[in-house]
């Protein structure tokens, strides 16, 4: 039950913005952890202090004009969140997918506050994306699309201000279309108000790898807690992009075996050897840009392609629903508790609805909430704006080894929080009271602004 006190915090966040269900989810699952935090320290109920932080500081909303192929223009809809900014500029990702609205980026705004704090970085939240579908669009629509939303999101934006990054549909050509623009309107090449650059024009090693391999990282420290560890465990792992791909290579490398992935369509179970083929994978969606239905065709004996099927119907010890929001629900999770599952990470942002996190909790089941587990990217964002500040670039290993402290540190942290705050194991509550103690210290800090 929400404390007495936060109940009317989350009846004015409904009354203030109808219909985003997904903001409203993000928002009770931090509120259901603060009723200890307040019991403990009440003067964090003083000040409107929960208020302000779930009331954006900027909302962007903004037409996207476009010229296809074809000569006709298109329109779309441009979105920036600027959420909260007590801890530094506001950092987080840009989203071009058919289903962005105002609600989705403020969910995600929302939880990049508390993401972004876990790191211990001097990074605040924000969020941005359209509406604009990349897929089956040939590449000078894409640039076109992408210069359009940077010209009017480049007044909002400065390495000191707003720094955005990829997301889902937005990769390093997406991120170079804009960065392009954004050079020729402002006549500064300033590295840092982007990441998620290619290596030769101001990015960060391992930060293609870094959500996936900081998501393994935070379960293998979940594991070790209880002298378990990834070696020969069977792993699924939910999407089959960029989070997903360097999530499978990096239980691999830990000695797990990940034995089923996923897309929108459908997914393929590889039960074979070592499990999926990471390097075919690679080529089926990174060059070729197919679907997993294609890597099961190339595979051929020993792969099975389930078309609109639930990848949680697959028995394994470790999930890792590394997708979309709310992909995982109650009835998924029943599944796999029932089917031995030890350890859930999330590597997609909010993946797992509530139903399902209690089933999980309840089971006794490890897991790492998204905006500890995947905190990965942001972080090793982070470290590439150090790296442009610096005019310097750093080795993989150097970087890598950055990552999986920084991953530690954010697991380690939300375990103290969880035992101090009377839950021990409880890493949702855990993660969400470390979050929130931090930018609620800086905010009463610099004042009501």
């Amino acid at each position: 039950m929400l404390d007495e006190k936060l109940e009317p915090i989350y009846a004015d966040v409904l009354r203030r913005n109808p219909g985003e269900e997904e903001f409203h989810q993000a928002v009770r699952e931090v509120l259901d952890s603060l009723g200890a935090v307040i019991a403990k320290h009440p003067d964090y109920a003083e000040d409107a202090l929960i208020e302000r932080i779930c009331e954006p500081e900027r909302q962007i909303i903004f037409r996207v004009p476009w010229i296809d192929d074809k000569g006709r223009v298109q329109i779309n809809r441009g979105f920036r969140v600027q959420f909260n900014s007590a801890l530094g500029p506001y950092k987080g990702g840009i989203r071009f997918h058919p289903t962005v609205l105002l609600g989705t980026i403020k969910f995600l705004g929302f939880e990049q506050i508390f993401k972004n704090a876990l790191t211990g970085m001097p990074i605040g939240g924000g969020k941005g994306g359209s509406d604009f579908d990349p897929k089956g669009r040939s590449e000078g629509e894409i640039m076109r699309f992408c210069q359009s939303f940077m010209t009017e999101l480049a007044r909002h934006l400065g390495e000191y201000t707003d720094v955005p990054a990829g997301d889902i549909g937005v990769g390093q050509r997406e991120i170079g279309f804009m960065f392009g623009q954004y050079k020729r309107m402002t006549n500064r090449y300033e590295s840092g108000v982007l990441t998620g650059k290619g290596l030769i024009w101001g990015g960060s090693r391992v930060r293609t790898e870094a959500t996936g391999y900081g998501a393994v990282y935070f379960v293998d420290r979940m594991l070790k807690r209880r002298n378990q560890g990834l070696e020969g465990k069977k792993v699924l792992v939910s999407g089959a992009g960029n989070v997903a791909i360097y999530t499978i290579e990096k239980v691999r490398q830990l000695g797990g075996r990940v034995i089923a992935c996923s897309d929108s369509d459908g997914y393929v179970v590889d039960d074979t050897g070592a499990g999926i083929d990471l390097e075919l994978l690679k080529e089926i969606k990174e060059k070729q840009r197919g679907r997993v239905a294609d890597y099961a065709a190339a595979r051929g004996a020993g792969t099975t392609y389930v078309p609109g099927g639930r990848i949680w119907e697959v028995p394994a010890d470790i999930a890792m629903p590394s997708a979309t929001q709310n992909e995982l629900n109650g009835q998924d999770a029943r599944t796999l508790v029932k089917n031995g599952v030890v350890a859930v990470g999330e590597g997609a942002n909010m993946p797992c609805t509530p139903d399902a996190v209690r089933v999980f909790l309840d089971a006794g089941v490890l897991f790492g909430p998204g905006k500890a587990a995947n905190a990965g990217g942001v972080a090793t964002s982070a470290l590439e704006m150090q790296q442009n500040a610096s005019r310097d670039s750093w080795t993989f290993e150097a970087t890598e080894q950055r990552l999986a402290t920084i991953m530690n540190g954010i697991h380690d942290r939300c375990a103290e929080m969880a035992e101090e705050y009377g839950a021990p194991g409880n890493y949702v509550l855990g993660a969400n009271v470390a979050g929130f103690i931090r930018v609620a210290e800086a905010m009463r800090a610099l004042g009501v602004v």
